[in-house]
């Protein structure tokens, strides 16, 4: 409409704040896109409905919107970080179960071993957890857990120097510096 009719002025309306953007970012890219366009912004409800224009003062209420949001984000991720520490001192880790257990795995090399295809070996595992329970894995979980397990038979050291760290903690000692593994 602005390039149609550079004289008028053009106000974009929004219902309340949080329509603006999700974080710092858009709120900033939002103000600056205004700005660059000489649109207005009108907010109908909220805590602070009213006509800014970026130009002017309303440059202000902007830098507070990208104030307001990074503060927010950063908050969410230090109460995130708090409860993912309690649950790990409480020995709860999160994460989906695994669809290919370690049962289904030995399987799988097994019959591999015996000259049998991923394909053909897939409709006969069941997962036994989960969402997905009583159906068959997919054909790429098999391949990707294949894979982990191939990295792990690859680099043995690096998963028990893993699990020797991983006891320190729980033991509430800080484990020390690591010296170079040797090829």
């Amino acid at each position: 409409m602005k390039a149609h009719a550079p004289h008028c002025r053009v106000i974009v309306t929004v219902y309340e704040m949080r329509r603006l953007g999700r974080d710092a970012a858009e709120l900033t890219a939002l103000a600056d896109h205004l700005t660059a366009h000489g649109l207005v912004l009108e907010m109908l409800a909220g805590p602070l409905p009213g006509i800014y224009d970026p130009a002017g003062l309303g440059k202000l209420l902007f830098a507070f919107f990208a104030a307001m949001a990074a503060t927010e984000r950063e908050n969410i991720r230090e109460s995130t970080l708090e409860g993912l520490d309690t649950a790990a001192r409480k020995g709860k880790h999160g994460g989906r179960p695994p669809v290919i257990t370690d049962d289904m795995l030995h399987t799988v090399l097994r019959r591999r071993a015996g000259g049998e295809s991923v394909e053909q070996i897939q409709p006969d595992l069941i997962i036994p957890t989960g969402k997905r329970k009583g159906h068959n894995p997919s054909v790429a979980s098999i391949y990707r857990a294949l894979a982990e397990d191939a990295k792990r038979e690859a680099y043995p050291e690096v998963i028990e120097a893993a699990n020797d760290d991983f006891a320190a903690l729980q033991a509430s000692e800080v484990p020390g510096p690591r010296l170079a593994l040797h090829n």
